[in-house]
């Protein structure tokens, strides 16, 4: 039998808590570290245990949830995070994928959608509710001109790459898994996952090859 898959909660409602507790711990394949009540002991039980996966609110005293995914994701590369909550408003939306979630779900989607996307975020996929995934696309939409006219609009702003996301996006356009990316650099795939991640958000791009599609048309890399 594989490893189990093991899950940090953190969310502020002790009933929320304990309830995923109880669900999470009755499956085979995962089993829960431990629970966090703000985002600042979440940052902090996270560097201590090591979890596979957080489970992260996102309005929570001490420190909100977009901060802690982002200290996380930054400073444990072998940590994934997967946003539970009630809020799929813009902000909090594009401010948690931009801090680094591989999932965004929210709490009334239920148990086996978050079951489901734990396993599938070990697995190196990233998960979004229905409602939070149409607005990501939405957004991709309007930031992606129509063909025709491209020639006139071939650049759309984006954040500037660091230069390991630079390295990366370039290995990315050879057609390198993460897995190959992370043996040339030498570096964990989880930290060749979550740049990969922040690569797409800042090119505006659904999957790997819209991302080197448009930093062909930005300049960034050259096929």
């Amino acid at each position: 039998m594989t490893d189990r898959i093991r899950v940090l909660i953190a969310d502020d409602q002790d009933v929320i808590r304990e309830g995923l507790r109880t669900v999470l711990n009755h499956l085979q394949d995962i089993e829960v570290a431990d629970v966090a009540c703000d985002g600042a002991e979440a940052v902090r039980m996270a560097q201590i245990l090591r979890p596979d996966i957080v489970l992260m609110d996102l309005k929570m005293p001490v420190l909100n949830g977009i901060e802690a995914t982002r200290q996380i994701t930054e400073r444990l590369p072998g940590t994934q995070v997967v946003i539970l909550t009630t809020y799929d408003t813009d902000d909090w939306v594009f401010e948690g994928l931009r801090a680094g979630a591989q999932g965004y779900l929210l709490k009334e989607s239920g148990s086996e959608a978050v079951i489901a996307s734990i396993r599938a975020v070990r697995r190196g996929e990233s998960q979004l509710d229905p409602a939070v995934a149409r607005k990501v696309l939405d957004e991709f939409r309007r930031l992606s001109p129509p063909k025709a006219e491209r020639q006139t609009e071939d650049k759309v702003p984006i954040d500037p790459l660091t230069e390991r996301e630079s390295e990366i996006l370039e290995l990315i356009a050879q057609g390198l898994s993460n897995k190959e990316i992370a043996y040339r650099l030498v570096l964990n795939e989880g930290t060749i996952r979550n740049h990969s991640s922040r690569i797409l958000l800042k090119l505006h791009a659904y999957d790997r090859t819209q991302a080197v599609i448009n930093a062909v048309r930005q300049g960034i890399v050259k096929l």
